[in-house]
């Protein structure tokens, strides 16, 4: 900081300028009055202006104010009104009108009205206002204007100052101010003077006028003119900016700089003025009738302006000339300039002002624009006892004004940074125990300008390092479209390693033949292709060079999950594509995400898929199999169709790790078709509850056969023991009896129809397909068949909604049972399914029924539980008939009990389980 000479220079200016401390408000004086129009509904004129029911005018506040009281007034806002102050403060206790709150000048929004009239009064404060109709003050007495702002449509002197005493305007901005009528001792300091309809300050017959550290700029006639009987007046510290010629002045008006009068003349002082002519100036100066082209003259003539300067160049004006050259002793001096910021020493700049003083001249003053401070910490990791450097930095223009202090957060007391010759002040210190320090620099320029910054030093214990890390699933929080959360992707996280040097590089191998190397010990994400089991290993090595493992077993599995219905669409039809499956190898079909689907918003977060796929047109007997891109092809199959024929079944199939499915014939060629109904997702959707087989609707016993292009409701929430507010229904839905070959659609909406298919039915043959169907209004379902007549019967296992039970794990499809093995399952015979996973109490299954002797049908249900009257897969002679089963599950296992129809085989596929958590 600077010596404290300024504080002395400072001290004459500033008690002319602000006067003498005064005594405190009566203790029975309330202190403040409220004006903010913001609620029309709260706020009331004839109310007690305080703050809960504040004054809707500023004119209210100014009938009623007493000495000693500020009226605060909400700022940015508009008071559409003239506002007249005639009541006066006392000596110690002025009335103030102020902000609410205070802003920074710099940014603060000010409040606005029309003109304001203060006559008659006397010890008044008024800061903050934008009057655009004018200030007058008129036969008052100590008032003060401080941060406003004074404009008057197209006519000068916005300001107008009669008849009054000891008026001070202070850092505003002001278009024209005109002193007249025996006005004393006005001063004017640190403001925007601009006279674009006029002169930008006249004083006529006002004595002890003082205009100090203003801008004035000049369109008209004189920038400054003192006239009349203003003796004793005084221009210090002014930059005087003569612009453009406006239009509005009268061209055989000349152009001046400043002009005091012959009655002016006594006991006026002109010092320390800058005069920037960047357009033509006729006069520079006119005292007392003669004119003077330049200081030097004006100097020889006068004996005045002993410093005052003339240019050309405002830029130089702004850089040098004015900077750190004015007087700090002259009347009406301020410690801070037109924006607030205190008086600056710039070192690039020759101390010129009176005495060696380094005031600027003009309403502002140049500062080195601080605006933060930053640091270097070297090194920023180490053992305890190793010493720590801090190199402090700003974007200070002045940084030999810059000093800096570093408290380096163990308890020990800062010091000061110290520049050693390069232009980085620095700081060392030794920590002498472990710890997570918060370091902190602070830089102040030398107006008293605050930045800080901070960092955490991490100082560690002086022993060996040991890499340690974790492994948790990644899974997402929504369903929302723009996130992609693919499954099976675990977050690696190394953090947990100790080392008492900095790590400089970390090495993660995945166990699955991949691996990834950084130079930190942040989090690391993986997607695995497949779930299993994974020997992961972490290598670290520090900046020393010494290297530390550590590996560990990672299980990675699908994640449980809520389901998500969705109004089904079709997702591929090879038909319209040209592209028929082919038993050479896989499709892949893409799941869409986000908007990818018009109308539908589908979540990149889904870790399976529930499709219903449709076989037609094969070349010979085949079977389709299912299952997640990037896995191997399972032993399993999903729909069996005949030569010719048609199939269809629901599939469940998780998400692979590049968001698709494939799809493979065994044998031959087909055409393949596949429907989206919804989505299982960790964190999203509704739980299930499976419930034993249940008839909701059988056409054969009522109602009669569903003819083509028809529809049939059938109520599935509220009955059967699924809630009213199920909002999702798996159904056993089985065609008999049809009279052509058709396809029949369950859906929610009857007015909304989907061009999807859930049942492909043939004349002469019983086939079933399992299929989850949003419910619709009324908690009711539609079914609907395109041509002939059908029977249909309509099977419920369970149901989803914000009351289910159960959440769902996907599985990679996996055999858990073939009487191929051991035998055929006779008629009225039961077979065991098992291998479940302990805990679980529903399952997805793929069923499928091979090399029957005769029609009948399967049912499957929990083990040990009674067996419910409802099928869940038709057998024929002669064909393989699959279908998707969802069946509630007890003691990991389950039961499928063979129809009296006929013998047949039964294999049985896991795609999923339910848990309840």
């Amino acid at each position: 900081m600077r010596p404290t000479r300024v504080a002395t220079l400072l001290t004459a200016g500033l008690v002319t300028l602000l006067g003498m401390p005064g005594a405190a408000a009566a203790a029975d004086t309330p202190s403040t009055l409220y004006v903010d129009n913001r609620d029309a509904s709260r706020c009331s004129d004839a109310g007690p202006g305080s703050q809960a029911v504040p004054y809707c005018t500023l004119s209210a506040a100014a009938k009623v104010v007493q000495p000693g009281q500020t009226v605060k007034i909400r700022p940015g806002k508009q008071y559409d009104e003239s506002v007249t102050i005639d009541r006066s403060g006392e000596p110690g206790r002025p009335i103030a009108f102020a902000l609410d709150p205070v802003g920074d000048r710099r940014h603060a929004e000010p409040a606005y009205t029309r003109a304001v009239t203060i006559r008659g009064a006397s010890h008044v404060r008024l800061s903050g206002l934008r009057a655009f109709g004018g200030v007058t003050i008129s036969g008052a007495a100590g008032i003060r204007l401080e941060g406003v702002s004074v404009t008057k449509g197209n006519l000068p002197d916005a300001l107008l100052v009669e008849g009054s005493t000891d008026v001070q305007v202070v850092r505003s901005e002001i278009a024209g101010v005109r002193i007249a009528g025996g006005s004393r001792d006005t001063v004017v300091s640190r403001s925007m003077l601009i006279g674009s309809r006029g002169q930008a300050v006249t004083a006529v017959d006002a004595p002890g006028t003082i205009l100090t550290n203003n801008m004035i700029v000049g369109y008209c006639g004189a920038m400054a003119s003192v006239g009349g009987g203003s003796t004793g007046s005084g221009l210090f510290n002014n930059v005087l900016h003569n612009s453009r010629t406006s239009d509005h002045c009268k061209s055989a008006e000349p152009r001046q700089g400043i002009a005091v009068a012959p009655g002016a003349v006594e006991g006026t002082r002109v010092d320390y003025n800058l005069t920037i002519a960047n357009a033509p100036l006729q006069q520079v100066y006119a005292w007392s009738g003669a004119v003077h082209p330049t200081p030097e003259a004006f100097r020889a003539a006068t004996g005045q302006g002993a410093h005052d300067l003339l240019t050309s160049d405002p830029r130089e004006a702004s850089v040098s000339l004015a900077v750190d050259s004015a007087d700090a002793t002259a009347p009406g001096v301020t410690t801070t300039d037109y924006d607030g910021y205190p008086m600056s020493d710039d070192p690039r700049v020759p101390n010129t002002g009176r005495n060696g003083g380094y005031l600027d001249r003009g309403a502002r003053e140049t500062h080195d624009f601080l605006s933060k401070v930053w640091m270097d910490v070297e090194p920023s990791w180490a053992p305890a006892g190793t010493p720590v450097e801090v190199r402090a930095y700003s974007d200070s223009k002045w940084p030999t004004m810059m000093s800096y202090r570093v408290d380096f957060g163990d308890g020990s007391a800062p010091v000061a940074a110290v520049d050693s010759g390069d232009g980085a002040p620095r700081a060392s210190h030794v920590y002498r125990s472990p710890c997570e320090c918060k370091v902190t620099v602070t830089g102040v320029n030398g107006g008293g300008t605050t930045f800080s910054d901070e960092r955490t030093v991490r100082v560690t214990a002086a022993t060996p390092p040991a890499a340690a890390f974790t492994a948790e699933p990644v899974l997402p929080a929504s369903a929302d479209p723009s996130s992609h959360v693919r499954p099976l992707t675990v977050r690696i996280d190394p953090s947990g390693t100790t080392a008492p040097w900095p790590v400089r590089f970390v090495h993660v191998d995945f166990g699955d033949g991949s691996g990834t190397s950084t130079e930190h010990t942040g989090p690391v994400e993986h997607t695995y292709a497949r779930p299993g089991t994974y020997g992961v290993t972490v290598t670290v090595r520090d900046s020393q060079g010494t290297e530390t493992t550590a590996t560990r077993r990672v299980q990675v599995d699908y994640a449980p999950s809520a389901y998500t219905a969705v109004a089904p669409f079709r997702l591929l039809d090879s038909r319209t594509t040209g592209s028929a499956l082919h038993s050479g190898g896989p499709v892949q079909v893409a799941l869409p995400v986000g908007q990818a689907v018009p109308g539908h918003a589908l979540s990149g977060g889904m870790a399976a898929a529930v499709l219903n796929v449709t076989v037609t047109g094969a070349t010979e007997d085949t079977h389709l199999s299912v299952w997640p891109s990037g896995q191997p092809r399972p032993a399993t199959s999903n729909v069996n169709v005949r030569a010719g024929g048609t199939s269809s079944n629901t599939v469940t199939v998780p998400v692979g790790a590049d968001g698709r499915i494939q799809a493979q014939l065994n044998s031959g060629r087909a055409e393949l078709v596949v429907d989206f109904a919804g989505y299982y997702q960790p964190g999203a959707g509704h739980r299930f509850t499976p419930v034993a087989p249940t008839r909701l609707a059988d056409t054969r016993t009522a109602g009669g056969a569903l003819g083509g292009g028809q529809i049939r409701t059938v109520k599935v929430a509220g009955t059967a023991g699924i809630p009213a507010g199920a909002t999702a229904v798996a159904l056993n839905l089985t065609g008999t009896g049809a009279t052509a070959d058709a396809h029949v659609i369950a859906y929610p909406d009857p007015a909304r129809r989907p061009a999807t298919s859930n049942l492909n039915v043939e004349p002469g043959k019983d086939k079933s397909n399992q299929a989850i169907v949003p419910v619709g209004p009324d908690g009711t379902i539609t079914l609907w068949t395109n041509t002939g007549s059908t029977h249909v019967v309509v099977d419920a296992v369970g149901w989803y909604g914000k009351d289910g039970r159960a959440l769902f794990t996907p599985a990679v499809p996996k055999r858990l049972a073939d009487t191929r093995t051991t035998g055929r399952l006779a008629p009225g015979a039961t077979a065991a399914v098992t291998g479940l996973p302990a805990g679980a109490v529903g399952a997805v299954l793929n069923v499928t029924a091979t090399e029957s002797t005769g029609a009948g049908f399967l049912t499957v249900y929990a083990a040990g539980a009674a067996r419910p009257a409802a099928s869940s897969v038709n057998t024929r002679p002669g064909d393989t008939v699959p279908n998707h089963v969802t069946t509630p599950v007890s003691g990991g296992g389950a039961a499928v009990w063979n129809s009296f129809g006929g013998s047949t085989h039964v294999i049985a596929d896991l795609l999923g389980h339910f848990t309840q958590p």
